[in-house]
């Protein structure tokens, strides 16, 4: 990293932990981040897998949305003018995923969204965070008060052995399943903690004090079953679950359906609901649900041990000539011991085992459409 450039680059309470520990840092959405530790990305990729992994990910931006009426249903309800989800019917003490829409139907962010009993948390990420935050200022300030929250660090415990190792510090946590999610005292520390995380393992995660951060941080890492993993390991175990990395597997230009995304619209959102639609783009994606799309997301597998990374072109078959779609995200799983990718193709081209090919240095590389995710899911329900 080029001096000028670090210099320029916003860094998290957690940065001089990262550099003690040997991490290799990096440029990621306006800070500077560990792009992997010591024990390499194959290896942190392995041991979250099979044991527990904390991941920062304080460069994500944290949302406290407080209704002016006192009522947490009218801040649920104003938060419905702008997401497809149900957030009247979320209950206190639960975590629902959504996304921001647009006029056209497409993501301007994917986020989530908590029940505190008094308000909304809302976690964003972090290259949208300035527009999500004007975003909810311009269409909620009447009803809610949106209060951004600079001074908390975030965190990612994630792996089987991520409820032994919180639960020694936060008894409380064992009792949690999956987007549970409210304040906790973690050692003395006021957090707040999800049941949830982004790489397809149990786990939680966990908002604390920024001044407390590295402290709290420390305490988990003195757990031998706990590494520091870094945002090479934390992109290969989301794309192994089969998860969405906003700006490259959805974007403004992608709707929730054509990104395979409808299992979040609950159906009191939908036609018929009894709070259909009134949302950014509803025409266009409650048309979807009901007609489908002419693409789809859907997962890939190359053949071959060779990786096809983002941007590669898809084809119908070896001699076509016009690409019918392209590669979003792609690499090597681990876990899966095979490359794996996801992107979008035709509707009619989005069954599984479907064959299409790729283009790689001007070679054709067979894939197959297949089912997401690539290794099964481990939450505690």
């Amino acid at each position: 990293m080029l001096a000028q450039e670090a210099l320029s680059l916003k860094r998290t309470p957690l940065h001089a932990l990262h550099l003690s520990l040997g991490a290799k840092m990096v440029p990621f959405a306006g800070y500077e981040m560990p792009v992997q530790f010591p024990l390499g990305v194959l290896k942190e990729h392995l041991h979250t897998r099979r044991s527990a992994g904390l991941f920062d990910v304080s460069h994500m931006g944290q949302i406290a949305l407080r209704p002016r009426s006192g009522k947490i249903e009218d801040a649920a309800l104003a938060l419905e003018r702008l997401v497809p989800q149900d957030f009247a019917g979320l209950g206190a003490g639960r975590q629902r995923y959504a996304q921001f829409t647009n006029d056209a139907g497409g993501i301007l962010d994917d986020l989530m969204v908590a029940n505190f009993g008094d308000h909304l948390f809302i976690v964003v990420n972090a290259a949208c965070k300035e527009a999500d935050e004007a975003h909810l200022r311009k269409h909620l300030s009447e009803a809610c008060e949106v209060n951004v929250l600079p001074d908390r660090a975030l965190m990612a415990l994630q792996g089987p052995k991520a409820e032994a190792a919180l639960a020694r510090l936060c008894p409380g946590v064992s009792a949690m399943r999956f987007m549970d999610a409210g304040p906790q005292n973690i050692a003395g520390f006021e957090c707040f903690i999800s049941r949830s995380g982004y790489t397809g393992e149990d786990g939680f995660e966990i908002s604390v004090p920024a001044a407390q951060a590295e402290q709290l941080a420390r305490m988990l890492l003195d757990d031998p079953d706990v590494q520091p993993i870094g945002l090479g390991a934390r992109d290969s175990l989301r794309l192994e679950a089969g998860l969405c990395l906003y700006g490259h597997d959805i974007d403004e230009t992608t709707s929730p359906i054509e990104s395979a995304l409808e299992w979040s619209i609950q159906k009191n959102r939908r036609t018929g609901g009894a709070r259909a639609g009134g949302f950014p783009g509803a025409k266009t994606i409650l048309d979807q649900l009901a007609n489908g799309t002419t693409r789809r997301r859907v997962g890939l597998r190359p053949e071959g041990r060779a990786p096809v990374r983002e941007g590669a072109p898809l084809f119908s078959d070896q001699l076509a000539t016009h690409p019918i779609g392209s590669v979003t995200s792609g690499g090597f799983g681990p876990s899966l011991n095979a490359p794996m990718a996801m992107g979008y193709v035709p509707a009619a081209l989005a069954a599984a085992d479907t064959q299409i090919f790729a283009e790689v240095r001007g070679q054709r590389v067979p894939m197959r459409v297949a089912a997401t995710p690539f290794v099964p899911n481990a939450f505690k329900r």
